[in-house]
């Protein structure tokens, strides 16, 4: 194997970074972003030499400033308030408000509540993993409200937004940075309104390239959200990027992260994501969502606010509030589209991740199924078949059947039919060249896609050809209806054509930012490909006459939830850590799920395995069985072999098999209490699994980002590091049963109880009779 985070994947997700990626925040605190603290560090200094910790160079980022917060003077003549509607506008000398509902919505901090700049951002880009710098030539920090007028039942504030007199430490290094522009001063425009289900304010300052706004926070006013994010579930004190993206290695684990950064930048940060979404809600019940998919971020650093900055010359912000969490995130997923019910075969059993041909899928699924496995489904990403290239065994990327690693198809496919098994394939963004496979292909899906011009551009001409380590690939254009029309159509005939009842629907985060598209710019459409990639699929299920196929996606933007089936967490390693490990899973889904994506899932047994010195990493039993009772206790229930199957424990092991197949049979024993939290995710957008805080916000349960509520009636608390016999699991409010033994515990308060391997710490809701039933039958099924 090469260098650390150089080798490919089995199922050929990518997982190296360019030089600039950040690692862990505690010793980089990175500027990776461009939030409003970067937007300064942007003009003092565009990128840091290298650093040494313990002898290991890497890149890294300045420490990035938070943006000083500007002067806000009002006009005497815009002093007062307006009432419009269902809200009211307040103007006072140095402060704005929004009142709704008897309440601030939104309030200006101890200064300006809007900022723009001008500038530019420059990238870098490796398979999937971006990071950029900005260079900006403008910034104005203070405003004036000039006026105040109603129009149309809206309520619009104008007024300008002027370079500040005095930024002070910063003052001499904006002086000296050249080009830039002190004197610059635009107009600016707020329009308040009333939205379908929320307050809309559309901020507009012609001619800037960066908008940023500046609601108020209270002090311990805690922030959730920005999508699947695997740092703590308060994002108060980060700078997170809304740019989609590989979300690289060890994300702080030590020294994998070190030494990834040191040879391929691939260790990631805290903040990057496949998933990440324009929306955070907070601890005032009140939440933000953009309607914009340029690069954005939210810096929640600033104590008393949030930076909000988009590079775009306008966007509007809806602002929801409500009672409880619930309230946020109905109001939030009606706008922006739900998720639908999954197809009820998925909650039968375990949808086994296997992979060698029709041969070994037999004897590895009779091996499982010899051990009391319940099992729905096989999911077989190398159907199109698998090449090794000098990183290991990768797919080829022609979605076709390879007839010779599977032979006798369709009668394989008929008879996993025939036992209630469904069979899932493999499908991604991208297409290779094909030429070369052995036994050849039945068609050559680039050769066709380049012969017509689907294929994204690259500026000096010709397909975008990306290097995948070892081949390379190009972006079929979602921008070009004709490719979208003949994508649709093959994975329509070619990938659910074969018999498949669902498909893992891979990448989407890849798009360069020079790349040249059929209609566009990168920049519009970096964080909107993921949708189009989900409506694309969405599509080809009813097209193939399979509207309960099963697609999962693991890159995500505003929108995708209404065409997305299901997602998963991406590539954790296997690992047990809160960095990239295990832990980072159920962060990440929890979060995913208080921003839209309200069924999710992980792999069982996390994907990425190093085999280095000092910094490898294998699977082991006791993790995949850890793993699985997570996995137990959620939406869908997927294992993976991962990308060194050889190294890592696997499900079908003679001495893991009975342990896990008795997981299987409690995922099973869930299926009609599952059927009702996921039904009621589709109706409301409140997701299956839920952080605490979505059920008991400001309860010392909510405080925590180990434990997780199943629906409103099932509490768990994961066995979330090797070695554990007792979990100590903090309840919710009311009355709780721990699930095995019938011990009755009041909520609020911390208990500790047996948590042997196979026995994690499962409660239900005393009194939900659901609940209790869905306890009745976990308990016999582990007889």
């Amino acid at each position: 194997m090469g260098a650390v985070g150089s080798e490919r994947p089995a199922d050929d997700r990518p997982r190296t970074l360019p030089g600039h990626a950040v690692s862990r925040r505690a010793l980089l605190r990175s500027a990776v972003g461009i939030g409003a603290g970067v937007l300064v560090a942007g003009m003092t200094s565009l990128s840091a030499p290298p650093a040494t910790r313990a002898g290991v160079p890497f890149l890294r980022y300045a420490p990035a400033p938070v943006l000083p917060l500007g002067r806000l003077t009002v006009a005497p003549s815009a002093v007062g308030t307006v009432d419009a509607g269902t809200f009211r506008v307040v103007v006072a000398p140095g402060s704005v408000r929004v009142e709704s509902g008897g309440r601030a919505v939104f309030a200006s901090p101890a200064g300006a509540f809007l900022a723009s700049a001008n500038g530019r951002l420059n990238w870098q880009e490796n398979t999937g993993h971006f990071s950029f710098t900005p260079a900006l030539t403008s910034l104005q920090l203070d405003q004036e409200v000039r006026r105040v007028e109603v129009d149309d039942g809206a309520v619009v504030l104008t007024g300008i937004l002027a370079p500040p007199v005095d930024l002070g430490p910063q003052s001499s290094e904006i002086a000296t940075a050249a080009p830039f522009d002190l004197a610059t001063t635009r107009k600016f425009t707020l329009r308040v309104s009333t939205g379908p289900h929320g307050l809309e304010l559309r901020a507009d300052v012609p001619g800037a390239e960066v908008v940023v706004l500046r609601p108020a926070r209270g002090p311990g006013e805690g922030v959730h959200g920005a999508g699947e994010q695997f740092t703590g579930f308060d994002l108060t004190g980060d700078d997170v990027p809304i740019v989609t993206r590989e979300q690289g290695v060890g994300r702080g684990r030590e020294p994998l992260t070190a030494a990834a950064e040191a040879t391929q930048g691939a260790g990631g940060s805290p903040t990057t994501t496949y998933a990440p979404l324009p929306f955070l809600a907070t601890d005032a019940m009140r939440a933000f969502a953009l309607d914009t998919d340029v690069v954005a971020t939210f810096d929640c650093r600033p104590p008393d606010r949030i930076d909000i900055a988009a590079w775009a010359p306008g966007y509007t912000t809806t602002v929801y509030a409500g009672a409880v969490p619930k309230d946020l995130l109905e109001s939030h997923t009606a706008d922006t589209g739900r998720m639908r019910a999954l197809p009820e075969w998925s909650g039968a059993g375990a949808i086994l991740g296997l992979q060698g041909g029709t041969d070994a899928v037999t004897a590895k699924l009779a091996a499982l199924e010899d051990a009391g496995a319940a099992v729905t489904g096989v999911w077989l990403q190398d159907w199109s078949g698998q090449r090794t290239t000098d990183f290991g065994e990768r797919l080829w990327w022609n979605w076709v059947l390879d007839r010779d690693r599977y032979p006798r198809w369709d009668a394989f496919v008929s008879s996993l039919n025939d036992r209630g098994i469904k069979v899932l394939t493999y499908v991604n963004a991208f297409l290779a060249d094909p030429a070369g496979k052995p036994g050849g292909t039945a068609r050559n899906l680039f050769a066709e896609a380049n012969a017509r011009g689907y294929l994204v551009g690259h500026p000096s001409g010709g397909p975008y050809l990306l290097d995948q380590g070892g081949f390379d690939a190009a972006l079929v254009d979602l921008t070009n209806p004709a490719a979208v029309a003949w994508f649709r159509d093959v994975i329509a005939t070619e990938v659910a054509g074969v018999g498949a009842d669902g498909w893992m629907a891979d990448f989407g985060e890849g798009l360069p930012f020079d790349a040249v598209l059929h209609a566009g710019s990168p920049a519009e459409w970096h964080n909107r490909w993921p949708v189009a990639w989900a409506e694309l699929n969405d599509a080809a299920r009813r097209q193939a006459g399979r509207p309960d196929a099963l697609v999962f996606f693991r890159a995500a933007g505003r929108g995708s939830a209404a065409h997305a089936p299901l997602f998963w967490a991406g590539d954790q390693l296997v690992t047990w850590d809160a960095d990239d490990g295990l832990a980072s899973a159920l962060r990440g889904m929890l979060a995913g799920g208080v921003s839209g994506m309200a069924l999710t899932h992980s792999d069982t047994g996390g994907y990425t395995g190093l085999s280095q010195p000092v910094v490898g990493v294998r699977r082991a039993r006791e993790l995949l069985l850890r793993w699985a009772e997570f996995s137990a206790w959620g939406t869908v229930m997927r294992t993976h072999e991962g990308n060194q199957p050889d190294r890592n424990a696997q499900a079908y092991d003679p001495d893991a098999a009975v342990g896990f197949a008795e997981q299987t049979r409690v995922f099973a024993a869930l299926a009609d209490y599952r059927r009702g939290v996921v039904a009621e995710a589709a109706q409301t957008g409140v997701p299956a699994l839920r952080h605490p805080w979505i059920g008991a916000p400001g309860s010392p349960a909510a405080a925590r980002d180990d434990q997780f509520l199943f629906g409103s009636g099932i509490f768990v608390a994961p066995a979330m590091a090797p070695g554990l016999t007792r979990t100590t699991a903090t309840l919710p409010p009311g009355d709780w049963v721990h699930v095995w033994t019938g011990e009755q515990f009041a909520g609020d308060a911390d208990v500790t109880v047996d948590s042997p391997l196979g026995r994690p710490a499962a409660f239900h809701r005393s009194g939900d009779p659901a609940a209790e039933e869905a306890a009745r039958r976990v308990r016999a099924a582990v007889q």
